[in-house]
């Protein structure tokens, strides 16, 4: 549910960096550059509670003047929502389930009834600051420290969660409400809660952090409303950087997940007996799961159970709206569309999943069951959950033995501890658990046998160790091949190939799009694989772009459409014109996103409207997300592709002005500069956002290399240098500060940069290129060929690399 705090939730990769062009991995990061940007978008809250971790905010406000009230939707003829009490009226059972769940308590005007925390003048104290927590004329009040730093008194408005903690709502000026970081913690007595705690454990977060609680990424608006009310619309107005947010009903209620009941209500009003049950369309779309007889044991001893038919996967889109890792596309969401068609979902890298893709940061779920096996042979969201109460359809193992032969896997032969116990218990080998806002326990979905040799090789977690936190993985796995034989190492698994993705550059690229054209591996790992591979992308990888632009899962179609960057317009035409016309709102955006650069005289006649209209889809997502910086600066990056540089500028500068600590938006402003050939106007920009983030690696590399082009030498070699002291793990600005280094006339201090590189990142072709180079130069043939070799098994059959780096 939330993420270290330090921790951006976004931070694009620049458009137009100027990077050195003397190898081609600099200009296959160019390519990634000019694709990557547009496809990010802020992803948002969309769990149960708010993120403690936030990127650096702008603004602060005076808690004085009346706070502008949440108000619902206005009612009328055009109204499609009928509310929950109408439900109730022929759906009491539900309704009463529901009543009671955590939905229907997800957010709630603060009352006696409502408030779980102690506010009988309670104190307390986190990094300095003591907050008090009382009552006034039967008002919930807190006094903390405000934007300005100074205690003040303010209102509690609203009450966010439940359980296992319940936070709270202060209003403030703009129609803004904040969210107050300490907590409370509403687990029993014995289990170490009621109890108030502070979200960021630990840390120091004065006024002037850009975490502070009463900051911009603090916003129940910008981050969470859209998942704890019904028909909830943000109502920003980026004019004023105000919000007027309403919703038709304050938590998450019977609408949210089965849509607009006004055609519902108006049928069953006038349906007759005769007719009711030859009527397919009751008005919704139906949500049915046939969950208690849709699965069946085709023998008595039969090991699993099987789907007598596929999964109508509608109502699990549902649930994946709010319990994903996304941002936002559209407000507009119907619940038998795709996902991705209101939706962006995350895709399974760092730092939000482990390499073979555990959870890491809050994920809230559905991007890891979208990896289980469970979910390929069809096991539905509510096979398992009961979705008006909330509540298991059974209780412990009771629960897996629904489809899986108690006989056989809930018995020691097959887990190995004693019965009855914790070790016994299916999810505490195949969901492990890991804690979110300190003490939320969250269960990974992923549903996965316990590798724990891949935590020998790619330090991912794993159950075994989890558990006997005093045992290394090698135990674990040891154990395991005593019990099963050494069998379990070799069943299939992907993250080898995504691990290489990530860490070893463009020797991963054949693995990664092999990978992606899988028709085993789930969609999510496909689309993953193919996002990964996109910066090394070519025209020699694009006859397996290309297949996958086919692919029934659009997940995999986005990801495939950003591997054809590389393409000259009228190949990078050919073949994305065609899912213009995508049923996919997503597939549409991303289309146009690769096809934005290219001039309507260059595009069939009869896809231009196509193209125009996608277009005005994706500008209506960045305007319905622009209290996001990030989102101003991705509608920069699309109006630079676009020829349109004033407005380019404009959303560069209105990122900074909404988040002065946002080190992408001077980059990418100040490379606009640079393109219109003002590199004074690039320089000052640069500089700016130095002054306020003085220990920036991305802004200290950005400066060193427009200084090389200004042919400053000390400056650059100054800032490059720097930017590789506070990003010691970056093997690029390693690697550019040797080349400056080199060009210095420092020739050794450049080999010793390159020698500690390449011991960090022993599969980085630029590094290996360039001791291959400077160790030639220098003589060291004997040294240049070991490095050259170590480059040509990374790429066997790259022979221009052979004879770049000296292998004859």
């Amino acid at each position: 549910m939330t993420r270290k705090s330090r921790n951006r939730p976004i931070n694009p990769v620049p458009d137009g960096v100027p990077v050195p062009d003397s190898t081609q991995g600099n200009k296959q990061r160019r390519l990634q550059q000019a694709t990557v940007i547009l496809l990010l978008v802020a992803i948002g809250c969309a769990s149960v509670y708010l993120l403690a971790g936030m990127v650096k905010p702008s603004l602060s406000h005076s808690p004085s003047g009346p706070p502008n009230p949440l108000t619902p939707a206005p009612s009328g003829e055009l109204a499609t929502h009928v509310g929950s009490a109408v439900c109730m009226t022929c759906h009491a059972a539900e309704y009463q389930a529901w009543a009671g769940s955590h939905h229907a308590l997800a957010m709630q005007e603060a009352t006696q009834n409502s408030v779980l925390g102690d506010f009988a003048d309670v104190r307390f104290r986190h990094q300095g600051v003591e907050s008090t927590f009382f009552k006034r004329d039967n008002r919930f009040m807190v006094r903390t420290d405000g934007p300005d730093g100074k205690l003040a008194d303010y209102p509690i408005a609203y009450t966010f969660g439940v359980y296992p903690l319940q936070q709270y709502l202060i209003p403030f000026p703009g129609g803004r409400y904040q969210a107050l970081p300490i907590a409370w913690d509403a687990r029993p007595q014995d289990q170490g809660g009621q109890r108030w705690f502070h979200l960021q454990q630990g840390e120091k977060i004065d006024h002037q952090d850009p975490l502070h609680w009463t900051g911009r990424y603090q916003n129940w608006a910008l981050q969470c409303a859209e998942c704890h009310s019904t028909d909830l619309k943000k109502g920003y107005a980026a004019a004023s950087d105000t919000y007027q947010t309403t919703y038709s009903e304050i938590n998450v209620a019977c609408e949210a997940c089965h849509g607009q009941g006004s055609r519902h209500v108006e049928r069953a009003r006038n349906a007759r007996p005769s007719d009711t049950a030859q009527r397919g369309d009751k008005g919704l779309p139906s949500l049915a799961t046939r969950w208690n007889e849709a699965w069946k044991f085709p023998a008595s001893d039969a090991r699993i159970a099987v789907r007598d038919q596929p999964a109508d996967r509608a109502g699990m889109n549902t649930c994946a709206a709010c319990h994903a890792r996304r941002s936002t596309l559209s407000e507009k969401r119907q619940p038998d569309a795709a996902l991705e068609d209101s939706h962006r979902l995350a895709m399974l890298t760092a730092p939000n999943y482990h390499a073979d893709g555990q959870q890491r940061e809050e994920v809230y779920v559905w991007g890891s069951f979208l990896q289980s096996r469970m979910y390929q042979n069809g096991v539905t969201c509510m096979d398992c959950h009961e979705p008006h109460a909330l509540k298991l359809r059974a209780e412990g193992n009771a629960l897996c033995a629904r489809c899986h032969n108690a006989a056989e896997f809930d018995a020691p032969r097959h887990h190995h501890h004693q019965a009855g116990g914790k070790g016994a218990q299916c999810v505490t080998c195949h969901m492990p658990t890991q804690n979110y806002m300190v003490i939320h326990a969250r269960q990974d979905h992923s549903l996965r046998v316990p590798r724990p040799d891949l935590s020998q090789s790619l330090g991912s977690p794993n159950a075994c160790s989890q558990c006997h936190t005093d045992k290394k993985p090698a135990w674990a796995a040891n154990a395991m091949d005593k019990w099963y034989g050494k069998a379990w190492r070799e069943r299939p698994q992907y993250g080898t190939t995504l691990h290489a993705g990530e860490t070893r550059g463009a020797p991963a690229l054949t693995g990664l799009l092999e990978l992606a054209a899988s028709p085993t591996a789930p969609a999510i790992v496909r689309a993953t694989a193919a996002t990964l591979a996109q910066p090394y992308a070519t025209p020699a990888t694009q006859p397996a772009a290309r297949a996958l632009l086919h692919d029934s899962d659009p997940l995999v179609r986005i990801a495939a459409l950003g591997l054809l960057a590389p393409l000259d317009v009228p190949e990078r035409v050919a073949a994305s014109v065609p899912l213009l016309g995508d049923p996919v709102r997503g597939v549409r955006i991303e289309a146009a996103q690769i096809l934005a650069d290219v001039p309507d005289s260059r595009l069939p006649d009869d896809k231009r409207a196509a193209r125009q209209a996608a277009l005005q889809e994706y500008e209506a997502s960045l305007a319905q997300e622009s209290d996001w910086p990030a989102t101003n600066v991705n509608l920069g990056n699309l109006r630079l592709r676009q020829g349109r540089i004033d407005a380019a500028l404009a959303a560069y500068e209105r990122a900074i002005r909404l988040d002065p600590r946002f080190p992408g938006a001077y980059i990418n402003l100040a490379d606009a500069w640079r393109q219109q050939g003002r590199e004074a106007e690039a320089e000052k920009v640069l500089r700016q956002g130095l002054a306020v983030m003085p220990r920036d690696a991305e802004l200290h590399y950005a400066l060193g290399l427009l200084l090389v082009r200004r042919h400053d030498h000390d400056g650059a070699l100054q800032e490059l240098v720097e930017a590789a002291r506070l990003a010691p793990d970056n093997a690029r600005y390693a690697f550019v500060q040797a080349i400056a280094l080199h060009s210095a006339g420092r020739r050794a201090e450049a080999l010793a940069v390159l020698r500690g590189a390449n011991k960090r990142h022993p599969q980085d072709l630029d590094i290996l290129g360039a001791l291959v180079s400077i160790n030639r130069e220098a003589g060291d043939r004997q040294a240049a060929l070991r490095y050259a070799r170590e480059a040509a098994m990374l790429l066997p059959d790259n022979a221009d690399r052979r004879a770049h780096s000296g292998v004859r």
